[in-house]
Parts: structure tokens; C-alpha cells; sequence
């Protein structure tokens, strides 16, 4: 993570979003520490299909890392993100929205970003969440 140098310089060399959060680790954590809450939601745990949340913890670490700017893995496996036709069979309503949100404040919280960071990759998420909401 960046310390003391202006968000995305560093010695006058432009830095990805996905470098300033801290690469590959950052997304790991925060992933993590998002399905931590999810494996225990009744809620959201329904729609996760697979008994082991392993793949859907991998599938999204690779989403955020390419979406920041980190390697694209995730096109690479799977074709263009198409986020809402891959969710479009789950019921996202205002209440599942606001689960995923709760889940993913805790893990935003947990990574200890510089304010401004936190406040984008938050303002993201949020968008996002509010985005998949199809009910």
C-alpha cells in the first residue's frame, strides 16, 4: 500500500489501482474475509450453490484483481464478466443487496486501507451491489 507519496505516483511512475491496494493479497483478504460472513448468512449462503465456497471465493478474487488492473485471469477462464446475465437466476432484492453489503463493509474494514482508497473501492462496491439488484 501507498504511504506518504500522492495515490498513484510513485517516484513519478503511474501505479494501477490494483498495485496501490496492494496486489493479489489485498483482493485475497478482502475476499476472504467476505465469505467468512456469507458462509453463515441464510440469506446469501443459499445462493452460492457449491457446498465448498472455494470456487466462488476464487471467481471473485479473480474478478476485483482484474477489475482493478491486475492480471486477467478471470477473462482468461471464463469469457467477458456479464456479471448480471451470470446472476440473473438468484433473486437479488433489496434485502440480499444489503446482506452482500454488510459482508463486504466488515471485509472492506478489515484491510486497513488510506482513507481515499477505501472510499473508492467502497464506492464501487456499492455501485456494483445496487447494480445486481434484480428484484
Amino acid at each position: 500500500m501507498p504511504s506518504g507519496r500522492p495515490p498513484g505516483k510513485i517516484e513519478g511512475v503511474t501505479v494501477s489501482l490494483y498495485e496501490q491496494f496492494g496486489g493479489e493479497p489485498t483482493f485475497r483478504k478482502l475476499v476472504d474475509a467476505f465469505y467468512a460472513g456469507v458462509a453463515d448468512d441464510p440469506l446469501l449462503r443459499p445462493m452460492y450453490p457449491e457446498e465448498d465456497l472455494g470456487p466462488a471465493r476464487d471467481r471473485l478474487t479473480k474478478f476485483l484483481i482484474q477489475y482493478w488492473g491486475g492480471p486477467t485471469t478471470y477473462s482468461d477462464e471464463r469469457g467477458h464478466p456479464r456479471l448480471r446475465i451470470r446472476h440473473a437466476p438468484f433473486t437479488v432484492d433489496a434485502e440480499a443487496r444489503d446482506a452482500w453489503l454488510k459482508h463486504m463493509r466488515v471485509a472492506v474494514d478489515s484491510l486497513g486501507l488510506e482513507p481515499e482508497l477505501e472510499q473508492t473501492l467502497w464506492d464501487y462496491l456499492e455501485r456494483a451491489a445496487y447494480f445486481m439488484t434484480n428484484a
